[in-house]
Parts: structure tokens; C-alpha cells; sequence
């Protein structure tokens, strides 16, 4: 079988869903040129602050433009967060208190979460503060409308979480559309429940963000779509200014808020990787629907299909063979710039309760928006592949690793 040849063929179809990719990334490049112009970014903003970070310019400034792309109240955009994950801790433990209620309407939330929240046992957990939680499945891939107005007529929820990307399940992604339907349904029942989305892996994938479409606070991380492969960490939190303000007194300590926290030199890399993060973010997005049509013609099932709307750039292929699973993940890390020699094999992480094969051949550690492959040993076994600092690096990687299953 050639292929190279498969490829080639594969592309050609693929005209009318990359023009639409294209479309999307001009939009979003639109939106991030105008806020750095409205804010008047200057080079005098990429100098650094040690120490508490008192008057970091460059920091202020990168927190109104990602208000101005959002269209929120407020931002916090800290080199301080370790991750995602890391940003939706401060804002769970920011925003709860003792005996309230928090709600998950997309399910069990991601690995790294269950110890956060309670459903594992930690004793540094949500749960030992006496904050409860509670969940509503999706239904064929949407809300359960029906069960989110029982549970928010019957008591009192303050906080309802929504994980638009899928993480190790079997379920679609939320489009923004769908966000934006259950939301509003939502603040016609309760105005006053406040409404986090885990933006991870769906920035700039569409022309909206979730605080457009009546969200109250978002929260995603720079190692993934927003840092363009060039921020080498942090994470975003964004929304209404009251709680942002409380996310960021979590993060940092009562009283100086927003108003510490240094640089040490990471500002012009965190907007440097949001200028390159639309086209990067189109690139992604190539890749994996190259890879959608790609794997469907050889015989497996994928999701979403090559020309299905897209929620974030994560592309599942579903073997139902552990041994496929691991040999497509090697062959993605053959084809990637770092580490191309290691061979990885399923083990345990931190966060997770069954072994995950991770290829992550990048410049950054961890980073979901270079070329990435991961999924947990258990089954369906299906590989979870995401990211492409470029296109062409993308359909490489890719190659890689189908000639590793054939």
C-alpha cells in the first residue's frame, strides 16, 4: 500500500474542509492583530518584573487583550499556573465555599480532576471542604435538559462546570453552539448559577469563545492552543471581573490579587505564541482531519469524521487492539523533532487510574498543541491525537504512524 499515495489523494478531497479551516484562522487572526492594536503593545511590554511583581506593564497589558479577544470582564494569564488543570483548581477553590454545590453537566470530568473535586479520595479535595458535588451524563452526545432543570429547581447550585473537550471518554466535543443553547437555558432557570467552562483544546477552533455565548468564566491553558508551541507554560482564566478576582486572590493571596505575581521574562513569549496561535491552531486542525479520512479508508473507526464541525483540535481513532494502539502512538513519536528515538510504552501518571501510553516528542513538556498522541490501556483502546506546530510536520508524524499498523 502507498501511502504517500493515499495522502496525496486524501488532500485533494479535502479542499472544501480546509478552505473552512482557513476561513476560521483569518477571523481569529483578526481578532488577536485588533486587540494587540487596541491595547498599543509595545516592545517596552516584553520586559520582565522579579520578586512580588509589582507594575508588571507586559502582564497587565497580555490580561486586557485576552479580555478584549474573550470578550470578558476581566483576565488572569499567569506563567504561575502549571496547567489547565492547575487554572481550573484556582478557580473551583476560588469561587466554592463550604457547602456549596458544584455540578458537572458533561459527565465525569477529566482524570486530573477526580482527586480535585473529590471523587477520588484526597484530603486536600473540594470534598474534604465540604463542597459537594454532583453529575449529569450527556445523552446521544448532548445536554440532558430535562435532568439539569430538575436538579436546578430542586436545590441550589452555584456552580455548573462544562468540559467542552471530550479528555479519555468515548463522547463527542461540545460545539459552541451546543454551549450556547444549554446556557441559555440554563440562566432562564437560575441567572445566578455561575457557569465555568473548560475551554482546553477549543480556543480559536471556532469563530466564538464560550464568554460570547453567556459563559461566566473560562479557563484553558497555554501548553495547548492559545501558546502557539512558543509559551513554555501557564494557563488563562477569564470572565466576570468578580471572579476572576477571586481566582486570582487563590492564586496568589487576599488582598494584592491581580496585583502580584512577576513576569520573570515569559511576556513576550506568551504573546508571541497567541499572534501564531490561530494559524497554529489551523494547522491542528489540518492534520487531524487528514487523519480522520485517512484511518476511516483503512478500516477504523474515527471521530469525528473528516467533515464533521469540529469543537477542538482532538482526533480519536478508535482501534479496539491495544497492540494498534501502542504502535500508532511509537509511530507518532518517530515522527516527531524531539526524542524521535525513544520507544514509549504504557505506564503509570500521576492523575490517572489506568496506564497511559503518551507521545509527546516536543519542545515543550507535556505540550497538546505540537504533535501529540496519548490514550489510556484500557479499552475501546483508542488513540487520542492532537496538535501540528505545522501542517506539513503533522501529515509527517502521521505517515509515521500509520506505517507502523500496516
Amino acid at each position: 500500500m502507498d501511502i504517500n499515495k493515499m495522502i496525496k489523494e486524501n488532500e485533494f478531497l479535502l479542499k472544501e474542509e480546509f478552505e473552512k479551516i482557513d476561513d476560521i484562522c483569518e477571523y481569529n487572526s483578526n481578532k488577536v492583530i485588533n486587540a494587540f492594536k487596541n491595547n498599543k503593545l509595545s516592545e517596552n511590554h516584553f520586559n520582565m518584573t522579579t520578586g512580588y511583581g509589582y507594575n508588571d506593564l507586559g502582564r497587565d497589558i497580555i490580561e486586557k487583550i485576552y479580555s478584549d479577544i474573550f470578550k470578558s470582564e476581566d483576565a488572569l494569564v499567569r506563567s504561575q499556573f502549571i496547567s489547565g488543570s492547575h487554572a481550573l483548581t484556582v478557580a473551583l477553590f476560588g469561587i466554592l465555599r463550604p457547602g456549596d454545590t458544584l455540578l458537572s453537566i458533561t459527565g465525569t470530568p477529566y482524570d486530573t480532576l477526580h482527586e480535585v473535586i473529590g471523587i477520588k479520595d484526597n484530603p486536600s479535595s473540594l470534598k474534604s471542604f465540604n463542597v459537594n458535588y454532583e453529575e449529569i451524563d450527556l445523552i446521544n452526545n448532548d445536554f440532558d435538559y430535562n435532568k439539569i432543570e430538575e436538579s436546578l429547581k430542586n436545590k441550589k447550585i452555584k456552580m455548573i462546570e462544562i468540559q467542552r473537550s471530550k479528555g479519555y471518554s468515548t463522547r463527542k466535543s461540545i460545539t459552541i453552539e451546543k454551549l450556547e443553547k444549554v446556557i441559555d437555558f440554563i440562566k432562564k432557570i437560575d441567572e445566578e448559577v455561575i457557569i465555568m467552562v473548560d475551554n482546553c483544546y477549543c480556543e480559536f477552533v471556532s469563530k466564538k469563545e464560550p464568554i460570547e455565548v453567556g459563559a461566566d468564566i473560562a479557563v484553558g491553558s497555554l501548553i495547548k492552543n492559545l501558546g502557539g508551541g512558543i509559551s513554555p507554560n501557564g494557563a488563562y482564566i477569564v470572565g466576570r471581573k468578580d471572579l476572576i478576582k477571586l481566582a486570582s486572590e487563590r492564586l496568589n493571596l487576599p488582598g494584592e490579587a491581580k496585583e502580584v505575581g512577576p513576569s520573570l521574562g515569559m511576556n513576550k513569549s506568551i504573546l508571541q505564541g497567541l499572534f501564531f496561535a490561530p494559524s497554529v491552531v489551523k494547522s491542528a486542525l489540518k492534520t487531524a482531519v487528514l487523519a480522520s479520512i485517512t484511518l476511516e479508508k483503512l478500516g477504523f473507526n474515527v471521530e469525528p469524521k473528516y467533515n464533521e464541525d469540529r469543537a477542538d483540535i482532538v482526533q480519536n481513532i478508535i482501534f479496539n487492539d491495544e497492540d494498534k494502539l501502542i504502535k500508532f502512538t511509537q509511530g507518532i513519536q518517530k515522527g516527531s523533532p524531539v526524542d524521535s528515538f525513544a520507544l514509549p510504552f504504557p505506564g503509570d501518571m500521576p492523575g490517572y487510574e489506568d496506564k497511559v501510553i503518551m507521545a509527546s516528542g516536543s519542545f515543550t513538556q507535556g505540550s497538546s498543541i505540537e504533535i501529540s498522541c496519548d490514550g489510556p490501556l484500557r479499552k475501546p483502546y483508542i488513540a487520542y491525537m492532537q496538535g501540528s506546530l505545522t501542517y506539513e510536520y503533522g501529515k509527517i508524524a502521521l505517515i509515521s504512524a500509520i506505517n507502523e499498523i500496516i
